[in-house]
């Protein structure tokens, strides 16, 4: 079993995705928390195996919470789950590790999607014993992909940057734009369309329309 905190300072809220929690089999709620204080004294009480971590919290803000908890030796792994859109956020969230990075409002089936890939991720490195070049690739990739081989990229992309927008795509919990991928990477919107078309058009990412009331229709895209 594993077991899961949920952080999240509206009590309804928390409720639910305590629901969405324990519909999901092979999973555990071992408490709930509505600051950052209390979600550090709980995972030091509780231990969990995974932190269901709300960014906006009365008193700290999510992302100190996961500074503090890595300070004090803490390893219990964080999900993010957020209306925290802001480019710097998730960049933020990558750089402290999180395991994924899931925008409110979300059904049941997008969270049981996402512990479902974490638990399978979590099998795979308790079970592991020595590993293999590409095995530790994929662990050091979101969600377990394989980080892009350079000579598998078209001239002028570099495996550093295609690792970053794959990680952007993977991370944000919803499609996302070329427009959106460019302001959690850091590159112009061109690059990231670049990087984008060609996950499509190796499989790894999948594109779908969306459209407006006038003009062309924008081009959004998610992890298959």
């Amino acid at each position: 079993m594993i077991t899961v905190l949920v952080v999240d300072d509206d009590f309804m809220v928390a409720r639910i995705h305590r629901g969405f929690v324990e519909q999901t089999t092979g999973f555990e709620v071992v408490g709930t928390a509505s600051s950052g204080v209390e979600a550090l004294d709980l995972v030091a009480r509780l231990k969990p195996d995974l932190v269901l971590l709300d960014l906006y919290l009365p008193d700290l803000f999510g992302l100190e919470v996961i500074a503090r908890l890595r300070a004090a030796g803490e390893t219990c792994d964080v999900l993010v789950i957020t209306a925290a859109k802001e480019a710097d956020s998730v960049r933020a969230a990558v750089r402290h590790g999180v395991v994924g990075y899931l925008l409110k409002p979300f059904s049941r089936a997008h969270l049981e999607q996402r512990l479902t890939a974490y638990a399978a991720e979590r099998t795979r490195a308790l079970d592991a014993g020595e590993l293999t070049q590409d095995e530790i690739d994929a662990a050091f990739s979101s969600g377990g992909v394989k980080r892009p081989a350079a000579v598998s990229l078209p001239k002028g992309l570099s495996a550093e940057t295609a690792e970053a927008v794959l990680r952007a795509v993977t991370s944000a919990g919803d499609s996302m734009s070329a427009t959106e991928c460019a302001g959690a990477v850091g590159i112009s919107r061109v690059s990231a369309r670049r990087y984008l078309e060609h996950f499509v058009a190796s499989g790894v990412v999948e594109v779908s329309l969306r459209y407006g009331a006038t003009g062309r229709p924008e081009r959004r895209y998610r992890p298959r």
